[in-house]
């Protein structure tokens, strides 16, 4: 016989956005359940910058200091033009308590989260699972997966969240659109032994042949970035290495790296983030360029006014709430991505570096300065036109 099972909130993907989703879902007392392919969470570094207002949302849930104690707190960064150094950016600026980037790990991160829920209720995150089917009622959804055991067992829920990333098979099922393109802008990256003088600083280089930026990782650790003309695929250490001395003059030497990756940049964008009882958030909602770090903190703070607009939901009855969500986390995602674009243009090749100097020392020793921080961080969000 098979099981059968009944929740109000169904969440598939137990990333970052989906596990922060639950938490604010299960502070809003509402019940949830979150459905995840992999078998354990994410080994590897990836995403790394966790912004203030994000933090702002862990103070709420009360997981800050675990993120706090296991990260970096980036209270400046230093910007160069070529081997020139040009001037810095301070987020002391920035409202208190919060006044830095957060780097962190995101095997850190997911670690952290999925232990938060674990800790409200053991049974709310379920890996190993698949999703076979999905049909939609007028009064719910029912899903079909194969569990941790290999059996069949149905979900039944009144709302479905699609948190799988961006190639989403709960968008799929609701034949959401999801419109966009690549950009021309292509990367390497490595996480490398810390031989700067930088200490818990990032570094930003902005050269003829295109940006170098490194992020402290700790645990004497350094995150490199360095734009590239072409899709590198399995770039050397090297390789990087190479790039990395010829464009700002840091040897890194024997440093062996721990991750060495590369990466195009896409902006894809829902059509909707709500449609009849199936949501999305996170990658399965947005995909914006990884320049600037917004995009999971983007994610989860859709976690947070979905969380809200389900509460509503459930309680009236009414979908008003989630039309509301969806209008306004999209606008959101439009102008996150414009921020990220700037930032990735910003970055890119060029022939004349005195064209460049004057809009850096405008940003940077100006009160645009304080500006520049708060676009950085993710500040007015939602509120400002840029």
């Amino acid at each position: 016989m098979t099981k059968s099972t009944h929740i109000p909130v169904v969440i598939v993907g137990g990333g970052p956005t989906g596990l922060c989703l639950a938490l604010c879902l299960r502070q809003q007392g509402v019940e949830c359940m979150v459905l995840e392919k992999n078998e354990h969470p994410t080994q590897h570094s990836r995403s790394i910058g966790i912004h203030p207002p994000s933090l702002q949302l862990f103070d709420q849930l009360g997981i800050a200091k675990s993120f706090l104690d296991q990260g970096i707190k980036i209270r400046k960064g230093h910007a160069y033009l070529g081997s020139s150094y040009v001037g810095s950016i301070e987020f002391s600026s920035l409202p208190a308590p919060h006044q830095y980037v957060l780097s962190i790990p995101q095997s850190k991160t997911e670690f952290i989260l999925e232990l938060a829920c674990r800790n409200v209720d053991k049974a709310m995150v379920r890996r190993s699972v698949e999703c076979n089917s999905f049909n939609q009622t007028n009064h719910g959804i029912q899903l079909t997966i194969k569990n941790e055991k290999g059996e069949t067992e149905d979900i039944t829920c009144e709302y479905l969240v699609g948190c799988d990333g961006k190639r989403s098979v709960v968008r799929e099922w609701a034949e959401i659109a999801f419109e966009g393109s690549h950009y021309p802008d292509t990367y390497i990256m490595g996480d490398f032994e810390d031989t700067t003088p930088f200490g818990d600083d990032a570094m930003i280089t902005l050269h003829q042949e295109g940006l170098v930026e490194c992020f402290p990782l700790g645990d004497g650790q350094r995150r490199w970035v360095v734009k590239t003309k072409t899709y590198r695929q399995n770039p050397s250490s090297e390789e990087i290495k190479a790039h990395i001395h010829k464009r700002t003059g840091f040897d890194l030497g024997d440093s062996t790296p721990t991750m060495c990756s590369s990466f195009g940049v896409q902006h894809y964008l829902a059509k909707t983030f709500a449609k009849d009882r199936v949501l999305l958030a996170g990658d399965a909602a947005h995909v914006i360029s990884p320049i600037g770090g917004q995009g999971m903190n983007l994610g989860w703070l859709d976690g947070v006014s979905l969380a809200a607009a389900l509460k509503t939901s459930l309680s009236t009855k009414n979908d008003a709430s989630l039309r509301s969500y969806a209008h306004r986390q999209r606008s959101m995602a439009l102008q996150a991505g414009k921020r990220a674009e700037w930032n990735m243009r910003m970055g890119r090749s060029f022939r004349h570096p005195w064209l460049k100097a004057p809009l850096l020392n405008l940003l940077l020793h100006t009160p645009l300065q304080r500006v520049l921080a708060q676009l950085f961080t993710m500040q007015r969000l939602g509120s400002w036109w840029v």
